[in-house]
Parts: structure tokens; C-alpha cells; sequence
């Protein structure tokens, strides 16, 4: 997506989920340039979701894409997805630790490719020790640059955040709303599909409300107790620009995929 006007629905690009059975109620998928909060409690498959995007990304359609992780390390992922099934060998890894090397890891960059460019932030903190993380924004801006210049050197235009409520713990956020505000014109700027990972939380007061308003749709993901088993249930809470069957599905993974099927469940409200 551009920033050009869209004068016709057909002109509107989409980034498929991936999803068997949502993107086909989602008018093909995710609007290019869209900012997606997924959003739901610990154990909802959040980021093996977004995972699984990139993934499928880089292998069929040969995009570029960046994972941001602020806490989860790289090992972890990769291992999570391994045992999911996911075969790491068809596509191009490259792993950025170390952000003084960052001009060596582009030239790993396959040109005739996909590349999916994970970021641990978790290790970059241990070797930034200059940073103060109680002075307002400062892991914003090594996030923000971080965009950039993947953005610039690396020509990526799909990135995943993981995740929202660890930026809120290392950040201290004077006016939460206006700063969430810039963050996401900042990624709309760069023309960047974004993946927000995002908790939830039993503070009723906490920031999801601005993240709820500012960014373009959500995706919930919920644990719901059935008889003596929990399943795992997702819903298009919100998707601008996108004519959206808003029920709530049953959310499996199985035989290397994940499927939205009917739950029985009313539209949300």
C-alpha cells in the first residue's frame, strides 16, 4: 500500500493470515499498510500467529519481513516454530543481535529472496548499557530505528512487534495516547504492515483503549473453558476498510496450519 488514493476497492493489496476460513471472511486478508493489533491472554498462539505470517511471506510471495522481539529470545521462537513444523531451511534467516553489525547482516540480505529479519531486543538491552530504560521513550527510538533502517536498507514493508506491553514496562509513557499516536503514524509513514502483539490485561485500565482506537483493526484471540478442555477462539474485533464476518471461530492449528471454524458463538457486540 502507498500513499496514494484508493479510488476502487479491487486497488486495495491484502496481506493474507494465513488463516483457513478467516481470510475468506476478511475480503482475502490484512490491507497493506494496515496496523493490526492481535491481541488476547498468554497461551493464545499470538506470536506463532504472527510468526506464521512472516513466515508464509517470505516463502510464497518473497517479501521482506522484521520480528521484533522485546522479550522472547530467538532460540525460543525458532524452537517454538520447529516444533509446530514449520521447516526453518526453506527460507532465509537472518538473526540481529548486535546492532553495531547491522551493515554486515544486510549483506546477508538474499536479493533474489524472502528474508525474515528477527531482532532480539532482549539481547541488545544486555549490551546496551548506556540507556537508561526509566527515561521516557528510549526503547522506543532503538525500535524506531531499528524500522528504519531495515526499512531503508533492507526494503522491508511487514513487521511484528512482540509485543506492546513489554515496550509500556521498559517505557515510561508521559501522555500514553499522544506518544502511541506518532509510534503508529511513524510505521505509517514508512508505508509498514504492522503486527502490534498485544496483551491482555485484567487492569481495566490499561492502554488498550488508545491501542484499540489508533491502530486500523484487531484480531482477539481468546482461551474459553468447554466441559472439562479449553479451546482456543479468534474474532475480527475491528479491519478498516474490510468487509468482515465479525463471529467468533474456533482457532486450531493443525497439519502445519492454522483454521478459523465456526464455534457456535454469537457476533461480538
Amino acid at each position: 500500500m502507498s500513499n496514494e488514493l484508493i479510488l476502487d476497492a479491487s486497488q486495495i493489496k491484502r496481506i493474507k493470515t494465513y488463516i483457513k476460513g478467516l481470510d475468506e471472511n476478511m475480503q482475502g486478508g490484512i490491507p497493506e499498510g494496515h496496523i493490526v493489533l492481535i491481541h488476547g491472554s498468554a497461551g493464545t498462539m499470538k506470536s506463532s500467529l504472527c510468526f506464521s505470517m512472516m513466515y508464509n511471506e517470505v516463502l510464497l510471495n518473497k517479501r521482506n519481513c522484521l520480528y521484533i522481539s522485546l522479550e522472547q529470545s530467538y532460540a525460543s521462537i525458532l524452537k517454538n516454530m520447529v516444533n509446530m513444523g514449520f521447516d526453518m531451511s526453506k527460507i532465509n534467516i537472518i538473526y540481529m543481535n548486535d546492532l553495531a553489525k547491522f551493515g554486515t547482516l544486510v549483506k546477508q540480505i538474499n536479493q533474489n529472496a524472502g528474508n525474515l529479519i528477527i531482532t532480539d531486543i532482549g539481547c541488545v538491552r544486555k549490551q546496551i548499557k548506556d540507556i537508561k530504560v526509566s527515561e521516557n521513550k528510549s526503547w522506543l527510538n532503538v525500535v524506531k530505528n531499528i524500522i528504519l533502517k531495515t526499512a531503508q536498507e533492507a526494503n522491508v514493508n511487514f513487521f511484528t512487534f512482540d509485543s506492546l506491553s513489554a515496550l509500556y514496562t521498559l517505557s515510561t509513557f508521559e501522555n500514553p495516547r499522544m506518544e502511541l499516536f506518532y509510534f503508529f503514524e511513524y510505521l505509517r509513514d514508512l508505508n509498514m504492515t504492522s503486527l502490534m502483539i498485544s496483551e491482555e490485561s485484567e487492569d481495566k485500565a490499561n492502554i488498550f483503549g488508545s491501542e484499540s482506537f489508533l491502530s486500523d483493526g484487531i484480531i482477539t484471540l481468546r482461551l474459553t473453558p468447554f466441559r472439562r478442555n479449553i479451546i482456543r477462539e479468534i474474532s475480527i474485533s475491528k479491519m478498516r476498510s474490510t468487509k468482515c464476518n465479525t463471529d467468533v471461530f474456533s482457532f486450531e492449528f493443525k497439519n502445519g496450519s492454522f483454521y478459523a471454524l465456526y464455534g457456535g458463538q454469537n457476533p461480538l457486540l
